[in-house]
């Protein structure tokens, strides 16, 4: 099984490479042995090609395959994946504090002091209606994977709305029904399976996802975090910073997004 840190990539990634992380069932403590590998992150367009007349890609998907196992990586522009930071966008916040890094840079950095000043309230309502969504799809096909998705970002967004941190492994995270623990070693056998015969009954499934659910609602209407964003400022700053450094001859060495490491 190859190790996120070893996903070698044989095809063209972006040039100004900022960030690039594991996310998926690997960042939720729920990848099985043959899990592909879920990378994703933010680029840097060149100045040039903000300005000029040529299209670019504002959003760059490429794939492979490394020790049999398939490696897909995502990246958004730096400008496009600041503006999903300021709309509450928990899967974005999720890829900017992955502790599963493949690749960083200075920007990078800067990125994650300022996630702290991207949080709000509303953030909830993410994690809520990623729940819904996951739970009609358990409904529709009784398959484990939605089932834990569904109870991962519930406990997630609990947790965030209660102390303001960011926890997306599931493994992590407390709260949640006793049965959590089989439901996930059934999930690392069987990326696609059921729940076990013997687990727990739909019945009581639903009723503790909808108790969970009310949990996050409270935990949202009492919590400290703020109704808005205060990043705004500080990331239109780091932008416009980091596309002036990509200019030939540039020596920020602070802004220049220069990888650390890469795919």
């Amino acid at each position: 099984m190859v190790r996120p840190d070893q996903a070698v990539c044989p095809v063209s990634v972006p040039e100004h490479l900022v960030l690039s992380v594991v996310t998926g069932s690997r960042a939720y403590g729920l990848e099985p042995e043959d899990s592909d590998v879920d990378l994703r992150g933010a680029h840097l367009l060149p100045l040039e090609d903000v300005v000029g007349l040529r299209a670019a890609e504002e959003t760059v998907t490429r794939s492979w395959t490394r020790h049999g196992v398939e490696v897909d990586l995502v990246t958004h522009d730096l400008a496009k994946f600041c503006r999903l930071l300021l709309r509450r966008n928990g899967y974005v916040l999720e890829q900017l504090l992955s502790p599963l890094v493949v690749a960083t840079s200075p920007v990078h950095e800067e990125l994650a002091a300022a996630a702290p000043d991207c949080l709000t309230r509303h953030h909830a309502h993410h994690y809520l209606g990623f729940a819904r969504t996951q739970w009609r799809l358990f409904e529709r096909s009784g398959e484990l994977k939605p089932l834990l998705y569904t109870f991962r970002v519930l406990l997630t967004g609990i947790h965030l709305m209660r102390t303001g941190a960011l926890v997306a492994d599931l493994t992590r995270l407390g709260g949640g029904p006793p049965y959590l623990a089989e439901l996930v070693a059934a999930k690392r056998h069987a990326e696609h399976g059921a729940p076990p015969a013997d687990g727990p009954d739909r019945a009581r499934l639903e009723r503790d996802v909808a108790r969970l659910t009310a949990v996050l609602e409270e935990a949202r209407d009492a919590s400290h975090l703020p109704e808005t964003p205060g990043a705004d400022g500080l990331l239109h700053d780091l932008v416009v910073r980091a596309r002036l450094a990509t200019r030939a001859g540039s020596t920020d060495e602070r802004s220049a997004p220069s990888a650390s490491s890469t795919t």
